[in-house]
């Protein structure tokens, strides 16, 4: 804990922006591994998630937000919550922005929200994915985005390789308060590693299946515990909607689901440096998206009030 250093830095950074935008990509990066599921389908993350980098000058606490959506389900309203929350909280905001895209409707409903909950809060907005728009395209975008926020600066990073991240964290630092470490110096996030877990294995069955099924779908971890020969046993639940979404899930001969649990398993064993062996199961929770009692059992437990 550093007590000595009065001019010690600290405080609270939200990630915002639409769903996809590479928020959750940012933040792996900037930690330095994996904290945070990641899918190139939009809506992967559903709640915040803390990741906490601290060095001898400063405590940074990045907030991983879901991106704004159109509510339709409870489920849905606790995502925006969250947003809404992470906007209150923060001392600066990141609005991370897809410009191979030009801003939508959804980006000016949050970029109001900023406006209308925003009292000193600083923003940056972080330009991302240049690398797939043409340069007229990007430029246009750009402009476009900045005109959302016409008095606060940008930047240009991928979040994917990690170019521009040393600017970010510079200009980040400049802009945090003088404050304590809120957290231990070794602690990364606050989230224990079986509910990463059950992230990383729902990021996993998004990557791996059509457009539409993924968001009938939630996980929970129902076992975590580290046995004699040091393998990591865990044992996990895919949750669908509907009976028919267990066959999709299973795959024939159980491919798809063999898909999921490699690819789940390589990313926990690169969180935890350990070897792991995961055993899946699906079962069916019917519009367990409207179900409050459900979205609390697998950690929305702010669903009740959305």
């Amino acid at each position: 804990m550093n007590t000595e250093n009065n001019e010690f830095k600290s405080g609270f950074i939200s990630l915002v922006g639409k769903p996809n935008a590479g928020k959750s990509t940012l933040l792996n990066q900037l930690m330095g591994q994996l904290i945070a599921g990641v899918s190139f389908k939009p809506q992967t993350t559903r709640r915040r998630q803390l990741g906490i980098l601290t060095t001898d000058e400063y405590q940074m606490i990045f907030t991983d937000t879901p991106g704004l959506n159109n509510a339709k389900d409870k489920l849905s309203q606790f995502i925006n919550n969250e947003v809404r929350f992470a906007l209150e909280d923060a001392d600066i905001l990141l609005y991370v922005a897809d410009i191979s895209k030009a801003p939508d409707a959804l980006d000016q409903e949050l970029s109001a929200l900023i406006k209308e909950k925003r009292a000193n809060q600083h923003v940056i907005l972080i330009f991302n994915k240049s690398d797939q728009a043409s340069a007229g395209q990007a430029s246009q975008n750009k402009q476009a985005y900045q005109a959302l926020f016409p008095e606060d600066p940008s930047l240009e990073v991928s979040a994917r390789t990690g170019k521009g991240l040393p600017k970010l964290l510079e200009k980040v630092k400049s802009l945090l308060p003088v404050g304590p470490e809120y957290y231990p110096t070794d602690q990364i996030t606050e989230d224990f590693e079986r509910s990463i877990a059950a992230e990383f294995i729902r990021a996993a069955a998004m990557e791996n299946l059509d457009d539409e099924l993924p968001y009938s779908i939630a996980t929970l971890v129902n076992d975590y515990k580290e046995r004699e020969n040091d393998v990591l046993y865990i044992h996990a639940t895919i949750f669908v909607e509907r009976e028919a979404q267990k066959g999709i899930v299973v795959g024939r001969k159980g491919a798809k689901i063999r898909e999921i649990s490699t690819a789940a398993r390589l990313a926990i064993e690169e969180m935890t440096d350990k070897k792991v062996f995961l055993d899946l199961q699906v079962k069916t929770h019917k519009d367990w998206k409207n179900d409050t009692a459900f979205l609390g059992r697998v950690g929305l437990a702010g669903a009740g009030n959305a």
